[in-house]
């Protein structure tokens, strides 16, 4: 039998290696990157066409690389980084294994133009496939200059499952971020089919987190610093008060790398018990400096995992330093600088004699010499007063009254209640066949009384036992569907408001942003593009008046980032569930008969009583069977 083990050609086992590493177009903009700042660049620019498909160039002034390191570099485990293994335990770069150009080689096209500051001409060198197709010198400027054409040319299957232009460059701007975020020394810019992304100038660390987030985070941020001899840890937390659903800015990075780090994500948020509502977060960048022993980065191809050696004691140092800095901030009262009309309070001296203040007053006041007498109108025949109110002239004006006047609004009141409830006098409630289809029993079975408890679920007796509601997810099924009735129908109408509110978000959410543009305007929503990522609300649906639209945009571009929506369908039905969640009766919102009469009458007319949109139940009934067993 013939030997049948053979050893893999390079071109095959760089496919299989680029299938790890190089992902998506915003892997090749990472590693590109990452390479530019452990070259020593000190300005970074990168530029997209298509969402990197069509092309990506990252150009930078580091070092630049020689003839001959310019071929080397697209060979496997050909890197500067590393000697030796025991150097993985002592990294100091971002980049070590030697794989990333030769994985972006394998599956595109690739043109680097490089020289060094001590020559006087670089070099230029192409390859197709890991195939190099020509070297030769060049001038150009120092450092180097990537371009990355065709990704994925030759591997379609990879090309194929590529997301939308918007999706992929959502994901390129963050890991841009996640880099530029680690080095406020270097200047970044970021353009997308010629236009400019992001510019971000070299600065300090809190300056670089304000320009890429917006100016508005500036206000909610608090500084995190602390010293010891296992760790450093610094950077910034965000205040109580800015702690949101989705979309809150939460990054760690240790020694320069970004990580995700669940064990620590706790330690924070743990600072934050009691201080912010159940399931809402609040933004935090977190910089770790430890020894390069005590972690281990090559555990995963995307390095976004790390273990920690002292993992449990980092974790206490975390919670305390983030409960000092929130401790600082809560103890310092606010400066009031308005002091016109406040009394002059002189500073307390101990050496200087203070009089005590002396009472002042008339001693030629006497209140009782005369003065104009009072003439007090007093009525001599008081009878008068109460002429007609003996009993028999109550009794008498009492049985006069019509009997209609004294009963006609009860009788509306039971005559509404039975068009609500299906009384005896054969009026039906709105929905009746769903109610019967759906759940079980007819309108004539429901009561028509409600009870309302710990403010969070509607209660009301059927004929079966108790049907409980959760009152804050029927009203998120009822609102859903009205809204997306009015996007299908195109029947929105929008509520101009008097002080237009601008609304501010990031390069990678802001790709997102001008996809639902159009979807926004249709449910309602009037804005305008102010540039710089940053848009003005002019408008806002009907109904949503007393909502907060600047924390509701966001929490609609969180979503349909978080989902992926790409279709108009699935748009649709991301701008309907978060409108629906944000104006929905909250837990806790006392709710009176009528209101809860209409809540669960309005559910039973919805095409789906039992589930909200996004699949949790919204009622459920206890048999009288289980409740009498209870009791027995």
């Amino acid at each position: 039998m013939s030997d049948i083990i053979q050893l893999l050609p390079d071109s095959v086992a760089n496919q299989i290696a680029a299938g790890e590493v190089i992902q998506r177009p915003a892997s090749v903009i990472k590693e590109l990157v990452e390479n530019a700042v452990d070259a020593g660049a000190k300005t970074i620019n990168v530029l997209v066409v298509d969402a990197g498909r069509t092309m990506i160039q990252v150009i930078d002034d580091g070092k630049g690389m020689s003839e001959t390191d310019a071929r080397l570099s697209f060979e496997r485990h050909a890197t500067s980084k590393i000697r030796q293994a025991g150097d993985l335990f002592a990294l100091h770069t971002m980049g070590f294994r030697g794989e990333a150009l030769a994985s972006i080689a394998a599956v595109a096209q690739v043109e680097l133009r490089t020289r060094m500051a001590d020559r006087d001409l670089g070099t230029v060198i192409t390859l197709s496939g890991s195939k190099v197709t020509g070297q030769e010198p060049t001038a150009c400027p120092v450092g180097s200059n990537f371009k990355v054409e065709n990704l994925f040319f030759n591997v379609p299957a990879r090309r194929k499952f590529l997301k939308s232009n918007s999706t992929e460059l959502n994901n390129i701007m963050t890991a841009f971020e996640r880099i530029a975020l680690v080095y406020p020394e270097i200047a970044f810019t970021m353009h997308s089919n010629g236009q400019e992304m992001m510019s971000l100038r070299a600065g300090t660390l809190r300056q670089r987190i304000v320009d890429v987030f917006g100016k508005r985070l500036n206000h909610d941020l608090l500084p995190v610093e602390v010293e010891t001899t296992m760790c450093s840890i610094k950077g910034f937390v965000g205040k109580p008060e800015s702690a949101k659903k989705k979309g809150a800015q939460q990054y760690f990075f240790v020694n320069g790398r970004y990580m995700k780090h669940p064990y620590f994500h706790k330690a924070v948020m743990n600072a934050y018990e009691r201080m912010i509502a159940v399931g809402t977060q609040v933004p935090y960048f977190i910089y770790f400096t430890v020894p390069a022993g005590d972690i281990d980065v090559n555990i995963h191809p995307t390095k976004t995992e790390i273990k920690f050696e002292n993992e449990q004691a980092i974790w206490q140092i975390l919670t305390a330093a983030v409960n000092d800095s929130i401790g600082k901030f809560c103890e310092i009262p606010s400066i009031d600088f308005d002091t016109e009309g406040q009394p002059d309070i002189p500073l307390f001296d101990p050496e200087t004699n203070v009089a005590p203040p002396q009472p002042q007053y008339n001693v030629s006041y006497n209140p009782f010499e005369s003065t104009a007498p009072r003439k007090d109108k007093v009525v001599d025949k008081w009878e008068e007063l109460y002429k007609g109110l003996h009993d028999g002239a109550i009794k008498d004006d009492y049985q006069q009254m019509p009997e209609g006047e004294l009963f006609e609004s009860r009788g509306d009141m039971f005559e509404s209640r039975g068009d609500l409830f299906g009384l005896e006098d054969g009026s039906k409630v709105s929905g009746d066949e769903v109610v019967q289809s759906k759940l079980g029993f007819s309108p004539e079975e429901r009561s028509p009384s409600h009870y309302q408890y710990k403010g969070k679920y509607v209660m009301t007796a059927v004929k079966s036992g108790l049907m409980i509601v959760d009152q804050t997810r029927a009203d998120i099924r009822i609102r859903y569907e009205r809204f997306m009735q009015q996007m299908e129908q195109e029947t929105s109408r929008t509520q101009k408001v008097l002080f237009p509110e601008v609304v501010e978000f990031a390069p990678s959410t802001s790709v997102m942003v001008v996809k639902l543009l159009p979807f926004l305007k249709k449910v309602g929503f009037d804005l305008s593009d102010l540039g710089g990522n940053s848009f003005s609300v002019n408008g806002v649906p009907a109904g949503l008046e007393e909502i907060d639209c600047v924390s509701l945009l966001h929490e609609i571009v969180a979503d349909a980032i978080e989902k992926g929506s790409t279709s108009a369908a699935d748009i649709h039905g991301t701008l309907a569930l978060s409108m629906a969640r944000k104006s929905a009766v909250t837990y806790g919102e006392v709710l009176g008969n009528q209101e809860m009469e209409t809540l669960v009458n309005d559910l039973f007319s919805c095409s789906n009583v039992n589930y909200t949109p996004d699949g949790k139940a919204i009622l459920c009934i206890l048999p009288q069977r289980d409740i009498e067993q209870l009791l027995n």
